[in-house]
């Protein structure tokens, strides 16, 4: 541990690597308490999976990858938000045919760009190490704008996260809540995955929202726990993956399932004494 701390003084490339590792857990604990609490949760599957179709036509293109991510995940969250506002189209139904389309148009786009195929390992599965300082400080102001919005909006996108009708009645701008959060989940999505990749982001925006569901009811205080839990996890996967060379997205999540499951078992385990005692 103490090597480890002290090599994150000495390469810039490491103390990247955790400043993203904490801002990454802040806009995902955020984001993903929303996305749990409305049972959206494929909606980081379809965001995170339609960028692809951005990083194909980014490369075909010859701009940055990340550009066309950040066009087609704002552009699938806004129209899987309206498609299911409208009723044209059931949100589960969008949300799906955002995901193949967009892996399709990434595949298809990559394939038809000429010369050397990219690597695309980075943006499937992540690699923290390769963040620069202009990811963090886009991470630092997403981070801040979430919080802010967090404090000022907090009862309005609770009342749209678990009941849209009964916000709608007391006068809350559903519309205006559920495209901006669709808009930044979008963002923190984009920016999200360098460091921890497509494939992986999806199970940190999902476990620590669900881990603290498990330990309280108020949304407040998921979002809190959410938060810290999401941080702690990217660390304690940044450490493993120092100590054993491992990839860190993976060692993240690995980390993060043991914690779901030690949370989810331990009540079981509980009520399974309290009724042989009886």
């Amino acid at each position: 541990m103490t090597e480890f701390l002290t090599d994150i003084f000495e390469y810039r490339f490491l103390a990247n690597a955790v400043a993203a590792a904490i801002l990454c857990g802040v806009c995902c604990g955020i984001v993903g308490t929303y996305m749990v609490v409305r049972r959206l949760v494929f909606l980081g599957g379809g965001i995170t999976h339609s960028s692809f179709g951005g990083i194909g036509l980014a490369y075909y293109l010859g701009i940055n990858p990340l550009v066309g991510a950040g066009v087609f995940a704002v552009l699938s969250a806004v129209g899987i938000e309206a498609s299911s506002r409208k009723g044209e189209v059931r949100e589960d139904s969008a949300i799906g045919i955002m995901w193949s389309v967009g892996m399709a148009i990434g595949i298809l786009f990559i394939y038809l760009t000429p010369g050397y195929v990219p690597n695309l390992m980075n943006f499937l599965f992540g690699n923290i190490l390769t963040v620069t300082s202009l990811n963090i400080k886009l991470l630092a102001a997403l981070a801040l704008l979430l919080v802010v919005m967090f404090a000022i909006w907090h009862r309005q996108v609770m009342f749209v996260a678990f009941d849209r009708e009964y916000a709608e009645s007391q006068g809350v701008r559903t519309g205006l809540v559920a495209y901006t959060v669709a808009v930044l989940t979008a963002i923190t999505i984009v920016l999200s995955i360098k460091a921890v990749g497509i494939v992986m982001l999806i199970s940190l925006l999902t476990i620590p929202p669900v881990i603290a569901n498990s330990l309280s009811g108020s949304y407040r205080k998921i979002t809190i726990l959410s938060v810290v839990i999401a941080i702690v996890g990217n660390l304690a996967g940044l450490y493993m993956s120092y100590r054993l060379d491992v990839p860190t997205g993976a060692a993240t999540i690995f980390l993060l399932t043991i914690v779901l499951i030690v949370v989810k078992l331990v009540p079981l385990c509980k009520f399974k004494k309290r009724k042989r005692v009886r």
